[in-house]
């Protein structure tokens, strides 16, 4: 019998070592599953695969995420979320953060994110949860890329008549750009390598010699 207790007492402490408040577990769920999403991609990311890196049961996942294509969705904008942070992050000038951004696109330092999001577009069409979601990251990433170009425009360093059309252009240009990204390796001449920052020259009457 005091075996049994002993036993029972051990079992408790560690169920209550193991118990983490939903905020903290909920975090902890999308944090693995964002990973598994850029490092795999998006139909890699199932109850299954995030319970495994957790060390959990599926049943606990699910117990958060009911419907695994609201996980893949979460996962997806956590990506996103956290990859857009790196690639507005550039301090200094207007024309300095805009080069960051273009060298993080064109360097292969965002190649799983470009790759996030074609998956992302791909499978957005056979759900509308992972639609409505590319959809706001979207917007979002427009009002980043449009703020930064107003900041341009109004200390005289980029030209556009108007913003938003410039921020659009840009975004189809990093967004052509990254079609390639998985033969990239067969595109090494600068028709492909400096498109973005050709575009942004041309979008933004920027003058190669002083900033890239």
């Amino acid at each position: 019998m005091p075996g049994a207790i002993m036993l029972n007492m051990v079992v408790q402490q560690t169920a209550t070592r193991s118990r983490k408040p939903p905020e903290e577990r909920r975090a902890e769920i999308l944090a693995h599953a964002s990973s598994i999403a850029l490092a795999d991609g998006l139909e890699r990311v199932t109850l299954r695969a995030v319970a495994d890196q957790l060390g959990v049961r599926p049943g606990l996942i699910s117990h958060y995420f009911p419907a695994v294509e609201d996980l893949v969705a979460a996962a997806f904008e956590l990506a996103v979320t956290g990859e857009r942070e790196q690639m507005f992050a550039g301090k200094g000038s207007p024309t300095s953060r805009l080069a960051a951004l273009v060298h993080r696109v064109t360097s292969g330092e965002a190649n799983d994110l470009a790759r996030l999001w074609l998956n992302a577009r791909h499978l957005g069409r056979f759900s509308d949860v992972l639609a409505r979601a590319i959809a706001v990251q979207e917007a979002k990433d427009r009002d980043h890329m449009l703020n930064l170009i107003k900041d341009g425009v109004e200390v005289g360093e980029f030209h556009a008549d108007d913003p938003f059309a410039a921020c659009v252009r840009i975004f189809i240009a990093i967004d052509g750009y990254s079609v390639y990204v998985n033969s990239a390796d067969e595109f090494e001449v600068a028709a492909y390598t400096r498109f973005v920052g050709d575009v942004c020259e041309w979008t933004l009457g920027l003058d190669a010699r002083s900033w890239s």
